[in-house]
């Protein structure tokens, strides 16, 4: 019972550890640049390729296109990114950084998702099937299968388009 008891010890201060790193360099990120740590780590992924489309910003940011246009959203309103459709397809949109996003990306600090996901990428299958069935027992412990993932430190969450269509959905009939 004592090896049980210093592994359940160990598990929480590896998760109390987490926390205060994610919470920590989110903190600072909007600290320093005014952004949330999901537009931080937008703005850097789209400076890394320069011009993007936005469906494959989602998938180097893990993130539901939906979600990912959100950001975008809120980025351009701020002057931080500019979208081009692309003139051979009308439904593909290209996403860059404005002179004032470049300048935020070049002085800001790093992103704990950006950090967890190169360093996810960097494992093998079998070291992530481990990570994955390990998390999806602490989310039943917790009974938050059905809870939408929030990013995180943001109000945004991550839903999958079929989500989002339902929810807006529902609201419009609410409303009427």
């Amino acid at each position: 019972m004592q090896e049980k008891s210093k592994q359940i010890a160990e598990i929480v201060d590896n998760l109390r550890r987490v926390f205060q790193v994610v919470h920590g360099q989110s903190k600072r990120a909007e600290r320093e640049t005014g952004l949330t740590s999901p537009q931080l780590w937008t703005i850097k992924v789209i400076a890394e390729a320069e011009s993007i489309r936005v469906s494959d910003l989602a998938r180097r940011i893990y993130l539901h296109p939906a979600t990912t246009v959100g950001i975008l959203d809120r980025l351009e309103k701020k002057g931080l990114v500019s979208r081009t459709r692309s003139q051979e397809d009308r439904r593909v949109v290209h996403v860059g950084l404005t002179h004032e996003g470049l300048a935020i990306v070049e002085k800001s600090p790093q992103v704990a998702q950006g950090l967890l996901v190169a360093g996810l990428e960097k494992l093998s299958t079998q070291n992530l099937k481990k990570i994955d069935d390990g998390l999806g027992q602490m989310v039943a412990i917790l009974g938050a299968q059905e809870i939408p993932p929030q990013l995180i430190l943001s109000t945004e969450v991550n839903l999958p388009e079929q989500a989002v269509k339902k929810k807006v959905g529902r609201k419009k009939k609410v409303e009427v």
